[in-house]
């Protein structure tokens, strides 16, 4: 019998990172909670056998080589990548935003998915059997900005081209990649959309949420799939939220 496959989830500590973690804690992975600070991973992890706790952070290399290193070794593959963590960052358009500002979020949202695709990706490729399959965190912010969110939806736009890279990169070593585009979802980053949030007419709205449950319902259908299969891209939002028709 196969063993219990094995996760890593980054952003693990807080939003739809846990959401999704301990979902695939129930669905049967061993699963690495990968995160800056120690303690919110283990509010996460709980008291799960399958849990590991690994204070990560994502824009420092080392740090990155450690968590799969780690992984690797206590559990002796990788497969699947959940490349959640990331930042919004200070609003602004592109003139009032700082350079430091905006190298802050493209290390947090770009590199740090580059960095940990990296060390999936090639973790994947020598195991036996080999392959795996990497899902990167898109959002909304992919397909349309809001209003003074220049670096944000920036890398939010790289990170799909990021996820077709790895996904034709990966077909020679049985390594699938997609993408989850996510609107809305009530977590602590978005709390502030539900009693107002800046529109492109220069108006402020509250704006529906929805239970990040069906985020990890599903990112579980996307890794359930065998690898012949892939769900390139997937948008979930709010029904009604101002995405469709925006601006």
């Amino acid at each position: 019998m196969r063993e219990m496959p094995v996760a890593v989830v980054t952003g693990a500590g807080s939003g739809v990172g846990r959401v999704v973690a301990q979902a695939l804690l129930g669905a049967d992975y061993r699963v690495a909670l990968a995160g800056r600070r120690a303690a919110p991973l283990s509010e996460t992890a709980g008291e799960h056998p399958n849990a590991r706790a690994v204070p990560t952070d994502v824009t420092d290399e080392p740090s990155v080589t450690a968590l799969f290193d780690q992984v690797r070794d206590q559990w002796g593959r990788v497969d699947l990548l959940i490349n959640n963590a990331g930042t919004f960052g200070p609003a602004g358009d592109v003139g009032e935003l700082s350079p430091a500002d905006w190298s802050a979020v493209v290390q947090a949202n770009l590199t740090g998915s580059y960095l940990c695709a990296h060390h999936a990706f090639n973790a994947m490729k020598e195991q036996d059997p080999r392959g795996g399959r990497i899902i990167n965190n898109g959002s909304i912010s992919a397909h349309a900005p809001r209003p003074r969110s220049v670096a944000y939806t920036a890398t939010k736009h790289a990170i799909t081209g990021l996820t077709k890279s790895i996904s034709l990169d990966g077909r020679a070593h049985d390594i699938a990649c997609g993408q989850i585009d996510i609107g809305n979802a009530a977590t602590d980053m978005t709390a502030g959309i539900a009693t107002g949030a800046a529109q492109a007419d220069g108006t402020t709205r509250p704006e529906p949420t929805f239970d990040p449950k069906h985020v990890a319902d599903a990112v579980l259908y996307m890794a359930g799939l065998p690898l012949a299969a892939n769900v390139q891209f997937l948008t979930i939002t709010a029904t009604a939220m101002p995405f469709i028709g925006r601006g």
